[in-house]
C-alpha cells in the first residue's frame, strides 16, 4: 500500500519526494449505540480497514487535498491562512459539506482551540507554520456508519502530531477530533468514533465511560466466531440525519428528570431509577429516547461481563437486543436495517445481530460461525435485495490497532 500511495502521490502532485504514509483505522461499535453524548458506555474496536495517506510538508502556505476515493473532485487548494482564520467554522449551517471539511477542522481546531493552541505554540510562534499536500486513501465504505470521518480526522491529527513535531497524545488527538467534529464540521457527535479509532489495540475492543473517559481493553476472544459487518449500501450523512434532534431530546428528557433526581447525565440512571423517576418526563416520545438511552447502557456493561465470563451466547442476546430498542424507542434504524438484522437473527450459526453506528442506514455488525459466513452472505443478501432493491455487502473483518506511520 505504501508504495502504491507514493505512486499516486507523484501522479497527482508531480513528485512524491518528502512524501511518507500515515494510516488511521474504521471503527465498528459492538454495542453500546447513542450512550456516548449521555454520558453512558460504549463498546467499539478499531478495524483494519480504515484511511490511508501520503502527505509533505511544504515551503508556503499551501494546503493541497486530494482523495483517491474521489478523483472527479481533482486538487483542493486552500491556504493556511484561510483555514486557521476561522471564519468558515462559524457558518456551517450556511455551507454545503465537504469531504475536506474533516482535515480543515482538525487543523483550525489545532491553532484555534486554547486547549490545543498552546501545544502548537514554540518561541512565541505557531509551529503548524507552512502548508501540506495530502492524499487521502479509504478503504472504509462512504457512509456506512464504520466512522470514515473519525478515521480521516483522526489520520490528519496524526500526520500534523508528526510531520510538525508537536507532543499530543491519542487521547488527545480523539478530544481534538471530536471538537472538530463539533465545531467545524457541524455533528454534535459524542466522543466514541473519534476516541475507538485514536485508541485502537490489535484483537481487542475498548470498555470506555464516555462520562469520565476511563477505560480499559478487553480481549476479543470470539473462538471460532468471527465478525461480519453487512453494509446497506443506504448512503446517510450524519448531519443531515435526524442525529442532532436525537441529542437535543435526550438533552430535554435529562433537563425534566432534573426535577426530580440529581444525575449530570442518563448513563448515571440504572433501570430501576428511571423507572421511578420516568413520569417527570411528561412526553412519550423524549421517555422513549431517555429509556433507550438508560437500558443501553445497562447492556453495555452486562455485555462486558459476559465476554469476560466467555458467555458468548448472552453477549449476542445483548446485541439483539440493543437492535430491538434502536428500532422501537430510539428509532433510527429503517427497513433496510431491519430488514438485514432480521434476517440475520433467522441464519444458523449467528449469535448475535444489530445496527452498528448513528443509523439512518450504514452498517449492521454480526456475530457469526466461521463455517456459516458464506451461507450467512448469501441468505441475508438474497433477503435484503428481495425487500429493499439494494444490495448489500458483506465484510468479515479483524480488530486492528489505531493510528499509525507506515
Amino acid at each position: 500500500m505504501r508504495g502504491e500511495l507514493l505512486n499516486r502521490f507523484k501522479e497527482v502532485y508531480g513528485d512524491a519526494e518528502g512524501a511518507d504514509v500515515f494510516f488511521a483505522p474504521g471503527r465498528v461499535n459492538l454495542i453500546g449505540e447513542h450512550t456516548d453524548y449521555n454520558g453512558g458506555h460504549v463498546f467499539p474496536c478499531a478495524l483494519e480497514i480504515g484511511t490511508y495517506a501520503a502527505a509533505r510538508l511544504r515551503d508556503d502556505r499551501k494546503l493541497r487535498f486530494y482523495s483517491a476515493n474521489f478523483p472527479e473532485a481533482g486538487v483542493t487548494e486552500t491556504s493556511l491562512d484561510d483555514v486557521v482564520s476561522g471564519e468558515n467554522a462559524v457558518d456551517y449551517k450556511n455551507r454545503k459539506l465537504m469531504w475536506t471539511d474533516y482535515p480543515k477542522g482538525i487543523i483550525w481546531t489545532f491553532t484555534q482551540n486554547p486547549h490545543y493552541k498552546k501545544l502548537v505554540k514554540k518561541d512565541g510562534k505557531l509551529l503548524i507554520d507552512r502548508g501540506m499536500d495530502i492524499l487521502y486513501y479509504g478503504t472504509i465504505p462512504n457512509g456506512s456508519g464504520l466512522s470514515s470521518s473519525a478515521s480521516i480526522e483522526v489520520l490528519t491529527a496524526y500526520i500534523i502530531k508528526e510531520l510538525y513535531n508537536i507532543d499530543i497524545s491519542l487521547k488527545d488527538i480523539a478530544l481534538l477530533s471530536q471538537y472538530a467534529e463539533n465545531k467545524y464540521v457541524g455533528v454534535n457527535c459524542g466522543i466514541m468514533d473519534q476516541f475507538a479509532v485514536a485508541m485502537g489495540k490489535k484483537n481487542h475492543a475498548i470498555f470506555l465511560d464516555t462520562s469520565t473517559l476511563h477505560f480499559e481493553y478487553a480481549p476479543l476472544n470470539l473462538g471460532e466466531y468471527k465478525i461480519v459487518i453487512a453494509n446497506t449500501n443506504k448512503r446517510r450523512g450524519l448531519g443531515d440525519s435526524k442525529y442532532n434532534e436525537r441529542r437535543s431530546q435526550c438533552e430535554e428528557a435529562l433537563r425534566r428528570l432534573h426535577a426530580v433526581v440529581d444525575a449530570d447525565t442518563l448513563g448515571d440512571l440504572t433501570g430501576e431509577e428511571f423507572e421511578t423517576y420516568k413520569d417527570a418526563i411528561k412526553d412519550e416520545t423524549l421517555t422513549r429516547r431517555a429509556r433507550h438511552a438508560v437500558y443501553e447502557n445497562q447492556r453495555t456493561i452486562d455485555a462486558v461481563e459476559a465476554l469476560k465470563a466467555d458467555d458468548l451466547q448472552r453477549f449476542g442476546r445483548l446485541m439483539n437486543e440493543s437492535h430491538i430498542s434502536l428500532r422501537d424507542d430510539y428509532e433510527v434504524t429503517g427497513i433496510e436495517l431491519d430488514t438485514l438484522v432480521e434476517a440475520a437473527w433467522k441464519q444458523e450459526g449467528v449469535i448475535g445481530a444489530r445496527m452498528t453506528g448513528a443509523g439512518f442506514g450504514g452498517c449492521t455488525v454480526n456475530i457469526v460461525h466461521r463455517d456459516y459466513i458464506d451461507a450467512f452472505e448469501k441468505n441475508v443478501g438474497s433477503v435484503y435485495s428481495e425487500r429493499t432493491g439494494l444490495k448489500a455487502d458483506f465484510y468479515a473483518v479483524d480488530v486492528g490497532g489505531g493510528p499509525c506511520r507506515l
